[in-house]
């Protein structure tokens, strides 16, 4: 498993994701986060909790970072309670030079709860 701080520039109370349960860089990752680490667990924080999983999967090189360009989409199927332990997985589409187009859904109990399309930008400070 991979903590996710040392990949982001976030630290709590702003990391939502509690670990990286799988990870293929520039590819795809799955991690878990606890509902406890989501302030009232509001949907704008489920889209960052995708964007930061879509930050660790698309940087690559050590100095690089990422920032959330764009939400293209974004749909909320079901409520997010406290003490729910989301699944949250992410794979990128396409690559155009600097932006990433990525796809991300959040699962609880193997149930869709969040999907969202999202754009980052990934380049050296």
């Amino acid at each position: 498993m991979i903590d996710p701080a040392r990949r982001l520039p976030h630290r709590n109370p702003f990391l939502f994701l509690d670990r990286v349960t799988r990870l293929e860089p520039g590819v795809s990752a799955q991690a878990i986060a606890l509902t406890t680490h989501l302030p009232a667990s509001s949907p704008l924080l489920l889209v960052e909790a995708m964007a930061q999983l879509a930050g660790v999967v698309a940087i690559e090189r050590e100095g690089e970072i990422g920032s959330l360009a764009a939400i293209e989409r974004a749909e909320f199927l079901k409520p997010v309670s406290a003490g729910d332990c989301l699944t949250i997985a992410v794979r990128i589409v396409k690559r155009f030079g600097r932006l990433i187009l990525c796809e991300g859904e959040i699962t609880v109990g193997g149930e869709t709860v969040a999907t969202a399309t999202l754009t980052l930008g990934v380049g050296a400070p």
